[in-house]
């Protein structure tokens, strides 16, 4: 595992500091606020560690409140809403200086047998020949403000390999459609709920900018406002976030200053193991251009 995993895996771990009281550490990403992902993965991990091992989260329903500091740390409050037969319901804040940044419901429930059905995986380009995010980004290091460097050339925890590719300083209006390989950069241990975790953290990468695509414009452009609303998350079976994922992410709709985008994950053997949606702020603000 490198050494930026590892320490992505210890921000999803949190501290206990008291019965269903969590606290995490805090990533610099360079965004004008604490990442989403973050909040999410942590929020997950805060709610599964009230809920027995043999439950697994099946859905994730969150909303963004205010935006996070990424110099501070975040407390996690867990409301144990329910535990029933066949479910247990939980409720999470995630809280910074006193006040509720994000809110989410969780639900985690026993394996079971029934009846099953997928969509199916788009036919895509495998990732192997693929250049990656980080190789990307660095072929315009000349364009890239000194104060951002550091944070957008440094190595990932997780490596993102994009089929749709285009240019973020010079976009060209394009069908709101996305697909991008993603996995751990190394392996993680064998303990399944650090891998729903990871794949909460990720899913908010690339989501929200699909819905962007038609309109030529680029979360890299200073006169854009982009943040994320309310993010969804439903998981469907055992996955691995250290093996390849597809990211297959569309935008059926934009308006009101804010843009729709859903997501479908799949594994390299085309088993559809979670699914997604969010709705983003994308103002476009000519005051700071």
């Amino acid at each position: 595992m490198s050494h930026v995993l590892d320490d992505l895996v210890s921000l999803l771990r949190l501290e206990p500091i008291e019965e269903n009281l969590f606290r995490g550490r805090s990533q610099d990403l360079g965004f004008r606020q604490l990442f989403g992902g973050q909040v999410l993965g942590q929020s997950l991990s805060a709610a599964s560690k009230t809920v027995e091992d043999a439950r697994h989260v099946h859905s994730l329903h969150g909303y963004f409140l205010r935006p996070g500091d990424a110099h501070l740390p975040v407390v996690y409050q867990v409301d144990r809403v329910r535990d029933g037969g066949s479910f247990s319901t939980r409720r999470v804040t995630a809280i910074q200086k006193g006040h509720p940044i994000f809110t989410c419901s969780a639900s985690f429930q026993y394996d079971e047998e029934g009846f099953e059905h997928q969509t199916q995986m788009p036919q895509v380009v495998g990732p192997e020949n693929l250049p990656s995010e980080l190789e990307l980004v660095r072929q315009r290091e000349h364009l890239i403000p000194e104060h951002m460097k550091d944070k957008l050339l440094c190595p990932k925890p997780i490596e993102f390999r994009p089929i749709t590719q285009s240019d973020p300083y010079n976009p060209k209006p394009a069908d709101p459609v996305k697909y991008v390989w993603f996995r751990a950069d190394g392996t993680l241990p064998d303990i399944p709920a650090l891998h729903r975790y990871m794949l909460a953290y990720a899913s908010d990468f690339n989501l929200l900018t699909t819905s962007l695509l038609p309109h030529a414009k680029t979360v890299w452009q200073k006169d854009m406002q982009i943040a994320s609303l309310d993010h969804s998350l439903w998981f469907h079976g055992e996955l691995r976030a250290d093996e390849w994922l597809l990211y297959a992410m569309d935008s059926p709709w934009a308006g009101n200053s804010r843009g729709f985008s859903r997501g479908s994950v799949f594994n390299r053997a085309g088993k559809l193991v979670a699914s997604v949606s969010q709705e983003g702020l994308i103002r476009h603000r000519k005051d700071w251009s």
